[in-house]
């Protein structure tokens, strides 16, 4: 019994603690790790901010660019905005609440009516996120000028 306490005593002694350099590298290096890792969840998530935008803005762009090729056409000539225009689509109501929009812009001639009668127009579409252009896209119709 004598013995083992000795020997007990003998190792409570040898043992000494972390001294406070080694305990501050140890932190420098934890919260170097640290900082790393937060930069890149937040490039992370920014990226995907970033690609949810665009994939939503498409996706809005691509049914009004549809939209515009179903209804009928009207002129550059005749063209008059809040009275004859191309129609938007209704955004979803899920994107509208996020603040989703699209634009489109008054044609404008590219190819003014000639001997056939046929002109081609070029409509900008805007895909917009709270007021901020996202994507663009330029439509390019033709079709009798009347």
């Amino acid at each position: 019994m004598r013995r083992l306490k000795k020997i007990l005593l003998k190792i409570a002694r040898d043992q000494r603690g972390f001294t406070l350099i080694e305990v501050l590298v140890s932190l420098a290096i934890v919260s170097a790790i640290g900082v790393v890792l937060m930069d890149g969840l937040y490039s992370g998530n920014k990226s995907l901010q970033v690609s949810q935008e665009r994939t939503y803005a498409e996706s809005l762009l691509k049914s009004q660019v549809e939209y515009i090729k179903a209804q009928e056409y009207i002129s550059t000539v005749k063209y008059e905005p809040g009275v004859l225009e191309y129609q938007t689509i209704d955004v979803p109501d899920y994107l509208e609440s996020l603040g989703y929009t699209v634009e489109i812009s008054v044609p404008e001639p590219i190819e003014a009516a000639g001997f056939s009668g046929y002109e081609l127009q070029g409509i900008t579409v805007k895909a917009l996120h709270n007021g901020n252009t996202i994507l663009t896209i330029i439509v390019y119709r033709s079709g009798l000028a009347l």
